[in-house]
C-alpha cells in the first residue's frame, strides 16, 4: 500500500519543481531605462503580441525611430516614421525644434502616428500597413492648433487628444494650457466639428498647474481614463490622470494626482532618474499594466548629456484608477517580471551597459541620424573604406546639412572611436568625431593642418557660428593615412585621445567639462550625439573623409555587478 501512495507523492512532488522550473524560466527582468539615450516622449501600442514604440527626434533626420519588441524588455528598431526628404525637412531649424512628441495607434489594419512640426505647418498625421513603414505623407491638421496629439478610436469614430490654447486664448499665469478634443475622420484624415476643452489648466487650477501636455485616452470597465504629462518637462515632471464615463466628458481627476513623479525624492540620493513623466499605458505579455514613459540620469544636479531616455514601471488599479508602483525610493532600475524574454535577430542592444561595433559596407543603421535632412549624394558606403563623407562648407554651428553622421550617446560612462583616413587640404578642412549638443555646444576632435603641417585638434564651440575655440593641438607625424579618434565619457567630463597606429593611444586633452554640453547648460530637449563629420568650414572642397567603423562601450555605474 506504501508504494503507490510514494509513487503519487513522487510524481506531485514532480510537477511542482517543473512547474517551479517553468516560472523560474519565465522571470526576466527590465532594466531601465529601456532605450538609453536621447529617446524622449515615448507612445506605445501592442498590437496582438507585438508592441511598436516611437519617439520625438526634434530636428534630427530620419524622423521619428519605429522599435519593436515581443517582451517589453527587447526593443529592434525596425524603421523611422519621416525617412525620406520628401516628407519634410528641417533645413533652417534649430536641432532642438523640429519634431515634437509624436504617438502612435493602430485601427482596423491601418497604424498611425501624430506629431507636431513645431515652428511650421503644426499637427500632422501619417498612416502605414506596416509599422516598419513606408509611412504616408504628411497630412496636417490646421484646425489641430497645439502639440502633442493623439489618436483616440472608438467603433468607426476617431478622435484628436492634444495640448491646446486655455480657454478664449487667454491664460490666467505663465504655462496655463488645456486639454483639448476633436473629431477626426479616420479614412479622409480630416477633422470634424468644433474642439471642446476636457482639462483647463491642469489637476487644480486653484494651484496654477503647468504645462498640462502629452495626452492620452483609454478605456477600460466603462471609463474613460485621460492621463497627461503636468509640471513642465524637467524635475517637476509628472503624470496625473483623470476619468469619465463619456468620451467627451466631463472628466474628474484622481483624488491622489500625480500618480507618478520622482520631485519629491531626496536630491542627494545615489543614481537617481528624475522628471519622469510623459506616459503611455500598454498591457504587458502578463497581461498587467505598464507605463513607458520619459526619464533621465543627471550625474549632477541636473546635469545630464544622454537627453531624456525611455523608462518603465509598473501600474496598479486602485479602486479602477491607475496608479504606478516604482517601488521604495521611486523609479527603480530594474524590475523582475514573470513572462518569457523573446530576444530578436540582429537587434541591437539598448539597456544596461552594452557595447557594440558599427560597420559600414552595404547600409547605414537605422539608429543614425543626419541633421535635419538627408543628402544621399554626400556620402558612400564599402567595404574597403567604410563610410566616406564627402566635406561640405557647412558646420555644425549653422542651420544645414553638414557632412555628418552620429550616433546617440547612451551612457554617462563610455567610449566612442573610430578608424579615419583623412587628408586635409588647407587649415580650413577638417574630419573627426563630434561631440554634439546643440549649435553653440558642441566638442570636436579633429585632423587637420596649422602652418602647413598635419595636426590633432581639440576644438570647442563659441556663441559665434563662424568660430570654434582651439583647446589643444598635438602634431601628426604624417599628413596622408590613418587616424583613431576616441572620446571618452565620464559624467561630468570628457577625455579625448589619438592614435597614429591604432594600439599606442595618447591623450590630447583630459578633464573636458562635460556640464558645458548637458541640456541644463545648453537649454532644449535634446540628448548629445557623437557625429562623424567632416567641413571645409566654407570653403568649397573636393576632399573627402572615411570612417572605417564605429565601436561604442557604455559602462555605467550603476549597472556594475
Amino acid at each position: 500500500m506504501l508504494l503507490p501512495r510514494r509513487r503519487l507523492l513522487l510524481t506531485a512532488l514532480s510537477a511542482l519543481l517543473l512547474q517551479h522550473s517553468a516560472s523560474i524560466a519565465q522571470s526576466i527582468v527590465l532594466t531601465n531605462p529601456i532605450l538609453s539615450g536621447f529617446y524622449p516622449d515615448p507612445s506605445v501600442i501592442r498590437v496582438g503580441t507585438d508592441y511598436y514604440l516611437v519617439n520625438s527626434t526634434f530636428s534630427y533626420f530620419p524622423g521619428i525611430p519605429v522599435f519593436h519588441s515581443k517582451d517589453l524588455k527587447n526593443w529592434k528598431q525596425i524603421g523611422n516614421v519621416i525617412s525620406r526628404p520628401s516628407q519634410m525637412n528641417f533645413l533652417g531649424d534649430r536641432m532642438t525644434r523640429g519634431l515634437f512628441a509624436p504617438a502612435i495607434e493602430h485601427h482596423n489594419g491601418t497604424y498611425y502616428v501624430t506629431c507636431t512640426q513645431i515652428d511650421h505647418k503644426g499637427n500632422f498625421v501619417v498612416t502605414a500597413k506596416s509599422p516598419a513603414g513606408p509611412w504616408s505623407d504628411p497630412v496636417f491638421l490646421p484646425e489641430v492648433r497645439g502639440i502633442d496629439p493623439s489618436l483616440f478610436f472608438e467603433g468607426d469614430k476617431a478622435y484628436v487628444i492634444y495640448n491646446s490654447d486655455p480657454p478664449d486664448r487667454k491664460p490666467l499665469y505663465d504655462g496655463h494650457r488645456s486639454i483639448k478634443i476633436i473629431e477626426l475622420d479616420p479614412v479622409k484624415l480630416t477633422t470634424v466639428g468644433e474642439p471642446q476643452i476636457l482639462v483647463n489648466g491642469g489637476v487644480d487650477l486653484s494651484k496654477k498647474p503647468v504645462w498640462i501636455e502629452g495626452p492620452h485616452i483609454m478605456k477600460r470597465n466603462g471609463w474613460y481614463y485621460l492621463y497627461a504629462a503636468e509640471g513642465g518637462t524637467s524635475v517637476n515632471h509628472t503624470e496625473v490622470v483623470f476619468r469619465s464615463k463619456a468620451v467627451l466628458g466631463p472628466y474628474v481627476p484622481y483624488e491622489k494626482n500625480p500618480i507618478l513623479s520622482q520631485r519629491e525624492l531626496p536630491r542627494d540620493r545615489k543614481d537617481p532618474i528624475t522628471s519622469a513623466g510623459h506616459a503611455q499605458f500598454v498591457d504587458g505579455p502578463d497581461g498587467k499594466t505598464y507605463a513607458i514613459f520619459l526619464a533621465v540620469r543627471p550625474y549632477e544636479g541636473n546635469h545630464y548629456n544622454t537627453g531624456r531616455e525611455t523608462f518603465i514601471v509598473p501600474v496598479e488599479w486602485k479602486d479602477e484608477w491607475p496608479v504606478t508602483v516604482p517601488g521604495p525610493g521611486g523609479v527603480q532600475y530594474s524590475y523582475p517580471v514573470n513572462f518569457p524574454e523573446v530576444k530578436q535577430k540582429d537587434a541591437r542592444p539598448q539597456s544596461g551597459n552594452f557595447g557594440y561595433s558599427l560597420t559600414f559596407e552595404k547600409q547605414l543603421d537605422p539608429a543614425l541620424l543626419f541633421m535635419r535632412t538627408v543628402d544621399s549624394s554626400n556620402f558612400s558606403l564599402s567595404k574597403a573604406n567604410g563610410l566616406t563623407l564627402k566635406l561640405k562648407p557647412e558646420t555644425v554651428a549653422e542651420t544645414g546639412n553638414p557632412a555628418f553622421v552620429g550616433k546617440r550617446q547612451q551612457h554617462m560612462y563610455g567610449s566612442t572611436k573610430t578608424e579615419l583616413n583623412f587628408t586635409a587640404k588647407a587649415a580650413n578642412e577638417s574630419a573627426g568625431l563630434v561631440v554634439f549638443q546643440d549649435e553653440k555646444h558642441f566638442y570636436y576632435l579633429c585632423k587637420s593642418v596649422a602652418d602647413g603641417k598635419p595636426v590633432v585638434q581639440l576644438l570647442k564651440s563659441t556663441p559665434d557660428v563662424k568660430k570654434t575655440e582651439p583647446l589643444a593641438q598635438m602634431p601628426l607625424k604624417s599628413a596622408g593615412g590613418k587616424l583613431w579618434l576616441r572620446v571618452n565619457a565620464a559624467g561630468d567630463n570628457y577625455g579625448f585621445q589619438f592614435s597614429e597606429d591604432g594600439k599606442t593611444w595618447q591623450t590630447l586633452q583630459d578633464q573636458v567639462d562635460a556640464r558645458f554640453l548637458s541640456t541644463q547648460t545648453a537649454g532644449g530637449f535634446i540628448g548629445c550625439v557623437i557625429g562623424m563629420y567632416g567641413t571645409s568650414a566654407g570653403q568649397p572642397t573636393t576632399s573627402t573623409a572615411a570612417f572605417k567603423w564605429l565601436k561604442y562601450e557604455g559602462n555605467d555605474p550603476m549597472y556594475r555587478q
